[in-house]
């Protein structure tokens, strides 16, 4: 019988560095998560992280991992040909279907662009996913940018404002994410338009009241919560807000949800 929390051995393909802090693995797994879905990955007799899938094919998974706690800290160590353990997809993914056809905008703060990745891989790779893409990039500073080259790519085929916190880079606006939202042309889009939002908390706050100063419909905008899960399964109530379980119900929530979930 299938156990939907029994964690599978999987070998790690390959480990790429993308910044001081931030380092992408790619690890042999047949699971087809949806854009937006996350996995819980672990080390025997150490522990377990939900990380969200940053990009997927035929036969792997990569993850964008942050070092910031005991278990990022073992799996920082781990090389190509070692095991990772994996179990899931679990979660809410972004509503593809309810960005289909339409004026699709993003917008992200530094490796909240992990989690929409794979969104933004698939509407590059399929240009009549969208009417057009809006992507705007926020990071703290420049030692804190990842996916380079992907950046690059997607500079060619959408409409794009990367931006560093307060850092001055050629090619690159300085100021925070909020600042930008105002750019975004809403007034043409007829509202056939959804926006999604993710980064760390006070981005997605601040970037949402700046979206509704902006005349956006707070119906047709989605944020990725990246917060604490255990199980994944609703059974802890480790990541429990009042009566929403964030591994069950997110970690991608309508806006008109999000909002209100506050600790």
């Amino acid at each position: 019988m299938f156990n939907p929390v029994q964690p599978q051995p999987c070998e790690i393909l390959g480990v790429k560095k993308e910044s001081a802090h931030e380092w992408t693995f790619r690890v042999a797994a047949d699971a087809k998560p949806a854009h937006g879905q996350f996995m819980q990955l672990s080390i025997p007799k150490v522990g377990e992280a939900p990380i969200s899938v940053s990009a997927q094919g035929e036969g792997w998974l990569e993850f964008t991992i942050r070092s910031v706690g005991k278990v990022t800290n073992v799996i920082f160590e781990k090389q190509a040909g070692d095991i990772l353990f994996l179990r899931g997809p679990y979660g809410r993914g972004w509503p593809v279907e309810r960005f289909k056809g339409r004026h699709l905008v993003v917008i992200t703060g530094g490796t909240g662009l992990a989690p929409v990745r794979s969104l933004l891989n698939m509407a590059a790779a399929d240009p009549a996913f969208a009417k057009d893409v809006h992507l705007v990039c926020g990071f703290k500073n420049e030692e804190g940018i990842v996916f380079h080259g992907e950046l690059e790519g997607w500079r060619q085929r959408f409409r794009t404002i990367y931006a560093l916190d307060h850092d001055v880079k050629e090619g690159w606006r300085t100021g925070l994410v909020t600042s930008f939202v105002k750019e975004i042309p809403w007034d043409s889009f007829d509202g056939e338009y959804a926006v999604a939002v993710v980064g760390p908390p006070p981005m997605m706050k601040f970037t949402g009241l700046e979206l509704l100063a902006n005349g956006v419909d707070a119906a047709r905008i989605w944020m990725s919560f990246e917060r604490k899960m255990s199980c994944a399964v609703g059974k802890c109530g480790h990541c429990r807000i009042d009566e929403v379980y964030v591994c069950l119900d997110g970690p991608v929530f309508p806006y008109t949800v999000a909002r209100d979930l506050v600790d």
